[in-house]
């Protein structure tokens, strides 16, 4: 082996047993990281993304710095999830193959915490935990915090987006014996800072590659495509990567489970994570997931969060996040360990600005491409199929019992025939489903093609401000009803829902104000909308919804009569100002 884990202080035990593991270098993280947590005094902050080593990073040198003697625990690990502590517990069980004496122990939710208790008071060094549980420990008085001289907080900004600073602080303040903080995020929100400068003394601060940055492994792409063919895209997406083994993410659980029925339909190996699962189900899916049963899972943020799985090729976003920093933890799914991988993200054509900010903080150039056709779909199968085919291995069968068999049985039919059943064979179902598949690609603006073509000028931006939107696939609406009228978004979107009985796969961005509202809604839909909301009576007062460019839609006969302006009565034959939105500058 390589002489470098033994040149980063790493004692002889621990170098053997990364060796066996087959890792012969360490990797930049690693390399900085570990003669400064040696040390065992320095707090230190450490920014890479997941799948860089961090595990290892903070895992080799806490393990030298244990006493087998002492049993009881010397080092704590807080993480967010119970799929990233079994992973930790796991990983430092393979870096303490050749120290005798030390043990950790994972403390989790959704397992038995008597079993839990019982483990701890056998005696360990080491306690992997997330924070619910550790919490629920300390105030049963199951485990002493008083002797740990070492923290580690894993993920923490993931943490901290699932909501656990106040479970961070109370564990902070209860382990006041520690002599070090070591602290490892992939991004470094306020949030994170806070922690660092509440309770950590001059720490050292590492960065493996920029700040908040993407991998540099992982090639981002993007397809835009109008609301209403996000799904035919997604699918489209999907058949096109033949071989594809991924990771699918959703904004909402109740599209996380309809994507997965509508998939699973289709004779796609997919299943969904959400948090409706009990422990068992989630456990179940993510074993069939990790030895590849599944070819794809598709999950929430919240559900997949802690997720590391080994060789995944694809991450998917149905949507963009509408937090900028969850896309570097999705995307950082794949592109594991030094090894490629591709993150396909389907937006509409007016998310265009967020895959500029995105490119600026993952410091990486994203690619738009054209979603494909259905000729280029089978086309690419067909090909995969015939690589599988030239590929298989033949040297373990006895197959040449059955070659005269085979001989007899083709001999009038010519290889090119044969050829063309194989694949007639394999490929009757995609032909037939993609024969008259429609062009699925958004129409874009001119300003949209310029900026990718680089040539984007200032009048681009005057327009993209516009109130006035008829173009990028939607009608802008107007409506006359807002967060006055006890509204919040949520509550808004299953109104209009409800009252036009149109799905949610139309609507674009929703813009409430006090008084009113823009909607924007796909072109051949917008009309159906109108005709279904306006004129209705919403708390004693007329709604009244028109295209946003169009002025002031005349109330149909049944509409017309006495009606309330204001809190006063206006008379029909009274002419009505025009109230349709202007440019605001």
């Amino acid at each position: 082996m390589s002489a470098s884990f033994e040149a980063l202080g790493l004692n002889e035990n621990i170098v053997q047993a990364i060796s066996d593991l087959g890792f012969s270098e360490p990797t930049p993280i690693q390399s900085q990281a570990i003669p400064v947590l040696l040390s065992g005094t320095t707090d230190f902050v450490g920014l890479a993304q997941t799948g860089t080593g961090k595990t290892a990073a903070f895992g080799l040198p806490l393990l030298q710095l244990m006493n087998a003697a002492d049993k009881f625990p010397q080092a704590l690990i807080v993480c967010p999830t119970r799929e990233l502590c079994l992973q930790i517990t796991n990983d430092l069980m393979d870096f303490m193959k050749h120290s005798k004496g030390i043990m950790s122990e994972a403390v989790y939710g959704g397992a038995s915490i008597m079993m839990q208790i019982r483990n701890l008071k056998r005696g360990v060094q080491i306690v992997v935990a997330t924070p619910g549980r550790l919490i629920d420990l300390i105030e049963r008085k199951a485990i002493d915090l008083q002797k740990v001289k070492y923290v580690v907080l894993d993920e923490a900004d993931e943490m901290l987006n699932m909501g656990f600073r106040d479970d961070i602080d109370f564990v902070l303040k209860n382990t006041v014996n520690r002599e070090s903080i070591w602290l490892f995020s992939a991004t470094m929100p306020p949030e994170v800072r806070a922690i660092a400068k509440n309770f950590m003394e001059n720490p050292k601060e590492i960065t493996v590659g920029k700040k908040n940055s993407g991998n540099v492994n992982i090639d981002h792409q993007f397809y835009v495509s109008p609301a209403h063919s996000r799904y035919e895209t997604l699918k489209r997406l999907i058949d096109f990567n033949p071989g594809m083994y991924g990771i699918i993410f959703t904004r909402t659980k109740a599209d996380a489970q309809d994507i997965s029925e509508r998939l699973s339909k289709s004779g796609y190996e997919i299943e969904a994570l959400h948090g409706d699962l009990t422990q068992q189900q989630r456990d179940r899916v993510m074993a069939r997931f990790r030895t590849k049963a599944l070819q794809l899972l598709i999950a929430t943020d919240v559900a997949a969060r802690g997720i590391d799985v080994d060789g995944i090729t694809h991450v998917i976003n149905y949507e963009l996040p509408d937090d900028m920093e969850v896309y570097t933890h999705r995307s950082g799914r794949t592109g594991r360990a030094g090894k490629t991988g591709i993150c396909l993200s389907i937006c509409h054509s007016r998310e265009t600005y967020k895959i500029r900010s995105l490119e600026k903080m993952v410091n990486s150039q994203f690619h738009k491409l054209d979603i494909p056709s259905g000729k280029d779909v089978c086309r690419k199968q067909f090909f995969h199929f015939m690589d599988k085919l030239i590929s298989t291995d033949i040297s373990h069968g006895d197959y040449e019992t059955y070659l005269p068999d085979l001989m007899t049985k083709f001999e009038n039919v010519s290889k090119e025939e044969v050829l063309q059943r194989v694949a007639a064979l394999e490929f009757d179902h995609f032909l037939k489903y993609y024969e008259n598949a429609e062009d699925l690609n958004a129409k874009d603006s001119s300003r949209n093609r310029e900026r990718f073509d680089g040539n984007k000028d200032d009048s681009s931006r005057k327009e993209r401000t516009s109130f006035n939107r008829k173009d990028n696939g939607y009608t802008r609406l107007f409506i006359n009803l807002g967060t006055k009228d006890g509204f919040y978004k949520a509550s808004f979107l299953q109104f209009i829902l409800d009252e036009s009985s149109l799905k949610k796969e139309v609507l674009g961005k929703i813009d409430m104000r006090d008084m009113n509202t823009w909607v924007e809604v796909d072109h051949s839909s917008a009309a159906s909308m109108i005709k279904a909301i306006d004129g209705k009576r919403y708390n004693n007062r007329t709604v009244r919804m028109n295209e946003a460019d169009g002025g002031f839609k005349r109330p149909s006969d049944e509409q017309r009569g006495n009606r309330e302006v204001g809190g006063q009565r206006r008379e029909s034959g009274e002419r009505r100002r025009t109230f349709a939105p202007r440019d605001r500058k």
